[in-house]
């Protein structure tokens, strides 16, 4: 049995844990086993004395992901406390921990007169997740205020990564297979730090205004392609509140897909399919999508 296998942790590690109070669509399987290592420590030494064939990924908030219904083979790292730290670095630049979400890192910012990372408020996950998919929105991306990130390898070996490295392009970054980041140097530039909290409140009252916030949802769905908008070509192939099963097409706004309650995350998966057939047969754009999707059907 698989665990007889599992080395041994500080943190902790749980068997055939429900992944779908951990998503923001609240839907989908179990994690095989999920760890929460105590420390960097722990987390090293899981991954150096794991059966190598045994896969590991790694889970932030869940904002931008669908765990599918038959659950993740093999370990989900969810990283605590302990990698949630923010603090000044040096001048104008931050040392993030993979666990601290963008509200952390931007009001950090701002409380040291660094600006250029107000983006980070309106983007709902933590900095492990920016960094793995180039976060971006507002006009801002994480190629344009990464140093260098320090990633877990998947035999455990600790590397500093300097953002020429990872080759990033548009929610994409070319980080190791296996590789988990576990912190993140990010730089921006002198500021005031009431000018700081004015740009932070126009973004959140922007996605407030344009976005689903108080539902089971994503965060946006598909990239937006070339030359387009993603939620303009979703609502001009009359998607606009379509549904499949307990899933939708937000009203509000078409490129997020909403869990009404109870819906399957098979039911999101289809409806945004759906979506790509749609939009493809009315407008010749094939829609990639930028959520991941995790699991087994």
């Amino acid at each position: 049995m698989m665990s007889d296998v599992m080395p041994m942790v500080a943190g902790k590690l749980t068997p055939d844990a429900p992944l779908a109070p951990l998503v923001w669509f609240k839907s989908g399987g179990a994690a095989q086993w999920l760890f929460e290592p105590k420390d960097l420590a722990d987390l090293q030494e899981f991954l150096r004395d794991l059966d190598p064939a045994v896969p590991v990924m790694a889970l932030g908030l869940g904002s931008n992901m669908i765990v599918r219904d038959g659950g993740v083979p093999g370990v989900v790292v969810r990283l605590g406390k302990a990698f949630a730290k923010v603090s000044r670095h040096a001048d104008l630049t931050l040392d993030c921990g993979a666990g601290a979400s963008g509200i952390l890192v931007s009001s950090t910012a701002r409380d040291n007169g660094i600006a250029g990372l107000e983006f980070l408020r309106s983007i709902p996950g933590t900095v492990g997740g920016f960094v793995r998919m180039n976060g971006g929105a507002y006009g801002g991306e994480v190629k344009d205020i990464l140093v260098d990130c320090d990633v877990v390898l998947r035999d455990g070996s600790l590397r500093t990564l300097p953002v020429a490295d990872l080759h990033y392009t548009y929610r994409h970054s070319e980080l190791p297979d296996g590789a988990i980041v576990v912190a993140a140097r990010f730089k921006g530039r002198a500021g005031d730090p009431a000018a700081i909290q004015a740009e932070m409140d126009r973004i959140s009252a922007s996605r407030e205004a344009s976005q689903p916030l108080r539902s089971k949802t994503g965060g946006s769905t598909f990239k937006n392609p070339q030359g387009h908008k993603a939620w303009q070509l979703v609502d001009q192939a009359g998607c606009r509140g379509l549904t499949v099963g307990g899933a939708q097409v937000s009203e509000k706004h078409c490129n997020f897909l909403l869990n009404l309650g109870e819906a399957t995350s098979a039911d999101i998966e289809a409806l945004g399919e759906e979506v790509r057939r749609r939009v493809k047969e009315k407008s010749g754009v094939t829609l990639e999508w930028e959520i991941q999707r995790v699991g087994k059907p």
